[in-house]
């Protein structure tokens, strides 16, 4: 994972934190309400670079090969 990789993950995982906070979410489809809503956040900001930069975030380099994966 590079670091523009991980950032765009934090990004989400922040942004759903921050949204559970914010709206004192405390049943689980709120919460998964949450969580798709930072992922959303993340995924935009990350297109957005990727259209201006003319070129994908990620990487092959950036996926574990199937022999190196835990079982």
């Amino acid at each position: 994972m590079n670091d523009l990789e991980l950032l765009f993950t934090m990004l989400g995982e922040r942004s759903a934190i921050e949204i559970h906070r914010n709206d004192e979410s405390e049943s689980i489809s709120k919460l998964k309400k949450d969580v798709k809503t930072g992922g959303r956040i993340a995924r935009g900001a990350k297109e957005e670079l990727e259209k201006k930069l003319k070129r994908p975030i990620a990487t092959k380099n950036s996926f574990l090969r199937e022999n190196k994966r835990l079982k």
